[in-house]
């Protein structure tokens, strides 16, 4: 029987050997980790953060913030090394006044640390790769929902590193399958097959696995990427705020391929990591504008974004804050009522500009009400940008046009519905959807006799082809009520 020494170095052994599977030490500066380590300074409005990579004997600083030429330091002289020793954030409001900290080089030397707060970057199979950390040469406290803040900035680290060794791998496939070209025509053919079935796999990591179950409300999304060789560039996600409170989006970022990958990871991890921390959606996309112009050696990275936010009305439906720029305007379709005819109305988000772009960047908000039986409709420009069967162009217009019909013709109204019915047109468009299509529907439901709204949303994904012979993936999450 292995005693305790020998299952922790065991336990040490299978560490180092994951933090050699992602390659990632004495590689050049990323900006996709500058940007975090950035972010988690003015999150917590600390002078120094760091992105670490914890070897055999040295700490590898992958980032460092207010750390100029720093690279790297020994295990003993970094907390790092304590920090993967747990799962959970290593919290240090004194470090004068803890037993772990007191003694140690970083608080007794030069640096002075007085505050130290850090996440352990943690590998799917559970191996704690090194952390993401704050520093401040003055003692200081912090709220509980910061260190959470902190964890999710260590998952997204993880995220960057797997969509890292994803790209590797990709790379190394496609040289395989130049060569087996040369071999042999139609093992190309399969193995090219086998490269859109991993790009596929990889484009639903980006997209939520499932939409979270909010009373009152049904939800429906569908994602259609224009090439099953590539990744797309266009997103959509969920996810609540707390109390009572939840946030929606859908964008579309520049480029494609891995580049569109990790900026789509990092803009999704910033706005759940910010958007729980902040009332003013406006906020927010302030602080997601500023972490994609962090890095300005970087290539120039855009995102068309429209953000919202619900809050439940008490008589019914929900309170919408709609904020961003430089995206198609959100439909609002509303039924026949009281003599009224069936309509879907553009929410435009006037004066608003794409991120990414200046650094004072202006985003506009609307406010409206969604009453039980009214749904809204967040695209991406794919769908307004392809050709019908009879050559037209679908626009703006022919797409307000099909809504409003929709809204006077549906015997099933509602988010599922919705979606529904546009997958449906797209499969008419001769060559497929001009570029990707992005499409999140959300509907609130009608009340009970007793003031409960009926249903909730509640969504899985499914993997179903547009038409084999133009060989467009498509992924379509619905949730019907319940």
């Amino acid at each position: 029987m292995e005693s305790p020494p020998e299952r922790d170095q065991d336990r040490e052994a299978r560490r180092v050997e994951a933090v050699r599977r992602y390659d990632v030490l004495g590689t050049p500066p990323d900006g996709a980790f500058d940007r975090i380590a950035a972010l988690a300074a003015r999150l917590f409005g600390a002078p120094m953060a760091r992105v670490t990579i914890v070897d055999t004997d040295r700490v590898w600083f992958k980032a460092a913030y207010g750390l100029a030429g720093v690279t790297q330091a020994g295990r003993d002289a970094c907390l790092s090394t304590s920090v993967v020793l747990s799962d959970a954030p290593l919290v240090i409001r004194d470090t004068h006044r803890s037993p772990l900290a007191r003694a140690h080089p970083m608080v007794t030397g030069p640096a002075g640390v007085r505050f130290y707060a850090a996440a352990p970057i943690t590998t799917p199979d559970g191996h704690r790769l090194g952390a993401v950390d704050v520093l401040d040469i003055r003692p200081r406290r912090i709220p509980p929902e910061r260190a959470a803040a902190l964890t999710d900035l260590a998952a997204l680290v993880m995220d960057q590193l797997e969509l890292r060794l994803s790209a590797l791998r990709v790379l190394r496939r496609e040289r395989e399958l130049l060569q087996a070209a040369h071999a042999a025509r139609d093992r190309a053919e399969r193995d090219r097959a086998r490269a859109a079935e991993f790009a596929a796999a990889l484009q639903n990591t980006l997209l939520p696995p499932a939409l979270p179950q909010v009373p009152g409300l049904q939800a429906a999304c569908h994602y259609t990427t224009a090439s099953v060789h590539d990744i797309g560039g266009d997103f959509y996600d969920v996810f609540p705020l707390g109390a009572d409170r939840w946030a929606f989006c859908l964008g579309d970022v520049s480029g494609r391929g891995t580049t569109a990958a990790s900026l789509t990871s990092l803009i999704r991890h910033t706005l759940r990591a910010t958007a729980p921390l902040e009332t003013d959606p406006r906020t927010v996309l302030e602080t997601l504008n500023r972490a994609l112009l962090a890095d300005r050696a970087a290539d120039v990275h855009l995102c068309t974004l429209v953000l919202g936010t619900l809050v439940p009305d008490p008589a019914g439906g929900f309170a919408i804050t709609l904020t961003g720029g430089g995206h198609p305007p959100t439909y609002h379709l509303r039924p026949a009522r009281r003599g009224r005819r069936p309509r879907a109305e553009p929410v435009e988000l006037t004066g608003g500009m794409l991120l990414g772009a200046l650094a004072e960047a202006p985003f506009a908000s609307r406010t409206l009400h969604l009453a039980p039986g009214e749904a809204l409709l967040l695209y991406s420009d794919g769908l307004i940008a392809s050709r019908t069967s009879h050559g037209a162009r679908f626009d703006e217009e022919s797409l307000a046009a099909h809504l409003t019909h929709h809204a006077a013709t549906s015997t099933a109204p509602g988010a599922a519905a919705i979606i529904d019915d546009l997958t449906t047109l797209l499969a008419t468009f001769p060559d497929g959807p001009a570029d990707d299509v992005a499409l999140l529907a959300l509907s609130a439901t009608p009340l009970e006799a007793n003031g409960t709204p009926i249903g909730a949303s509640g969504t899985t994904h499914t993997s179903v082809p547009l038409a084999a012979a133009r060989a467009t993936r498509t992924l379509e999450a619905r949730s019907p009520l319940t």
